[in-house]
């Protein structure tokens, strides 16, 4: 059984969709936008910016890794946790997709320290984390549950680096409109959140963190922000 907090009805619905999403609809999309195939230009523009954006919660990291302990959560099809393992690091990716999950595993090179994992990305038993990455698996979830989550990895460890999804006019008209990707594959919700309520969030629950900065990245259709936060 897994330990972690007790969830909200709102966590637990949108982890439902999610895992549904992507391992009943969407496994062949996101593994054509996630490799080097010929995609559409809508997705080419969501694939250049989630290069960007993967880039940008690398650079939060040690250039070497060797001796520290990455969580990888939302690991998606691994490519974030294969370059921080390539670092040194010993990572634990997960997702909630076993569909995700196994083309990581595929794609990974041999000899690298990496524990894919299928569960929930708050699970205490995952154990205690140097660095922890969270590349666009919050931006499904509404405020009061992205600060849930950080919170409990908050206790596990001193440095996180995540996305969110921007709370700008234009965006929230993008996201009820849903165009970031054609009906016949289109991901579940997206909960825009703005920043200023989002920081002074982290700063109520989390008196003894710092947001550390805050930068967003747009590509097209690709519209997220991430957020580095570090214990004072």
């Amino acid at each position: 059984m897994m330990a972690h907090s007790a969830a909200s009805q709102t966590y637990d619905q949108s982890r439902v969709r999610l895992e549904q999403y992507f391992d009943k609809t969407a496994r062949k999309a996101w593994e054509d936008l996630t490799s080097d195939v010929p995609v559409s230009g809508i997705r080419a523009s969501v694939r250049a910016g989630r290069d960007e954006m993967r880039a940008l919660l690398l650079s939060t990291l040690p250039a070497d890794m060797h001796g520290l302990r990455l969580l990888d959560a939302g690991c998606g099809t691994g490519a974030l946790a294969i370059e921080a393992a390539q670092r040194g690091a010993e990572v634990v990716a997960i997702d909630v997709s076993q569909g995700l999950i196994d083309v990581a595993a595929r794609r990974a090179p041999e000899g690298l320290k990496i524990s894919w994992a299928v569960g929930d990305m708050r699970d205490q038993a995952l154990g205690i984390f140097d660095h922890v990455i969270a590349m666009d698996s919050l931006i499904h979830y509404e405020l009061k549950d992205v600060v849930a989550v950080l919170e409990a990895w908050s206790s596990r460890s001193n440095h996180i680096a995540f996305t969110f999804a921007p709370g700008t006019p234009l965006l929230r008209a993008m996201h009820v409109a849903g165009k970031l990707f054609p009906r016949s594959d289109r991901s579940p919700a997206i909960k825009p959140i703005a920043e200023a309520d989002l920081a002074g969030a982290i700063t109520a629950k989390m008196p003894d963190w710092n947001v550390d900065f805050t930068q967003r990245v747009s590509s097209g259709f690709y519209k997220s922000q991430a957020m580095e936060i570090s214990r004072k």
